[in-house]
């Protein structure tokens, strides 16, 4: 097909005008533009419609039609800029190609999913349960997810305090766990106490190496911008500007819970994750998360969302052992 087939009838300006806009948040301008506006150039040629971008946003004017196909066109540049980390010119091309073709890299439901762009690839919201974590934690700032394992609550939960960091929303990020042992303990291992937390908080490692380079993770973690601490040490701070993570937060106490919701400062969010079904705590203790379900359900600002073994997004596996363990103790209950 020939370059022509692609541009539009001029006379379409003609036609009702509409006009769409796109926010370009986390996005690489001048990578997505190219040098002197190369990229955005090749994509004006092909267009009648009129496209600014000022700040985080693009915005489109001209026929609905082409406002939509422009809409379209660039969230798959923002999709493949991120997840190969450059756009040539060639790029553009082949990507403006394909949408005016009206073949596509990604649907726009997908797009609209998407939490976090990564070094590989990017993070989104796989099923009905992580959609609906998504929408919560974009309507509240005090989140609490619970769940049984696998369903990608803590994981999700790093990831949208990465992303809020990347986009300038908070300048820091906290991420703290109850230092509460599964069974078996670590006391009289050797080290520092650091040394000894460590193991504790492993799984925030994990996830923050999965989201960052190695070296702006170090980077981070060196300059306080990323902190991972043992719930205990949350005590008497003030956190602003921050978006803070209580991870297996069934393993608080009613106390504790109290303490780290209160730390909450100025423009903070908080995401509390923990699954009731695995509480470690001693007989008797109450859990925090348990309690505050009690407590803090219906308050302007604060929402809820529970998953099922249909959200688990691990090994197949994981869904017949947490249904397995399900019907076990329903047996030992009747």
């Amino acid at each position: 097909m020939t370059r022509a087939f692609f541009i539009y009838n001029k006379q379409l300006g003609a036609m009702s005008e509409t006009t769409k806009k796109i926010t370009l948040e986390n996005v690489d301008l001048l990578s997505l533009l190219g040098f002197n506006d190369s990229n955005l150039k090749i994509i004006e040629n092909r267009f009648s419609a009129v496209i600014t971008v000022r700040g985080d946003s693009a915005t489109f004017k001209g026929t609905e039609e082409e406002t939509e196909l422009l809409e379209k066109l660039f969230k798959e540049l923002i999709y493949v800029l991120n997840t190969k980390g450059s756009l040539r010119e060639n790029d553009v091309e082949t990507i403006l190609d394909l949408t005016l073709q009206g073949k596509e890299i990604i649907n726009e439901k997908e797009f609209d999913s998407i939490i976090l762009y990564t070094k590989n690839d990017s993070i989104k919201a796989r099923t009905s349960g992580q959609s609906a974590y998504f929408q919560l934690v974009k309507k509240n700032d005090i989140c609490f997810a619970i769940g049984p394992a696998g369903t990608g609550k803590t994981y999700l939960a790093v990831a949208f305090a990465v992303s809020a960091l990347k986009k300038g929303i908070v300048s820091k990020i906290v991420l703290a766990r109850p230092a509460v042992e599964a069974g078996e303990s670590l006391g009289y291992l050797p080290g520092d106490i650091r040394e000894k937390i460590d193991p504790y908080l492993r799984p925030l490692y994990d996830s923050l190496e999965d989201m960052l380079p190695t070296d702006k993770l170090k980077q981070n973690i060196e300059k306080g911008v990323i902190e991972i601490v043992p719930l205990a040490y949350m005590r008497g701070r003030t956190l602003n500007n921050a978006f803070v993570i209580l991870d297996e937060a069934q393993n608080a106490t009613d106390t504790q819970m109290k303490m780290f919701l209160t730390r909450l400062g100025a423009n903070s969010k908080a995401i509390i994750t923990g699954d009731i079904t695995q509480i470690d705590l001693p007989n008797r203790t109450v859990s925090g998360l348990v309690k505050a379900q009690e407590i803090l359900t219906g308050i302007q600002g604060i929402g809820f969302v529970y998953f099922d073994k249909s959200d688990v997004v691990r090994h197949k596996l994981v869904k017949d052992i947490i249904d397995a363990y399900e019907k076990h103790y329903d047996k030992e209950k009747t």
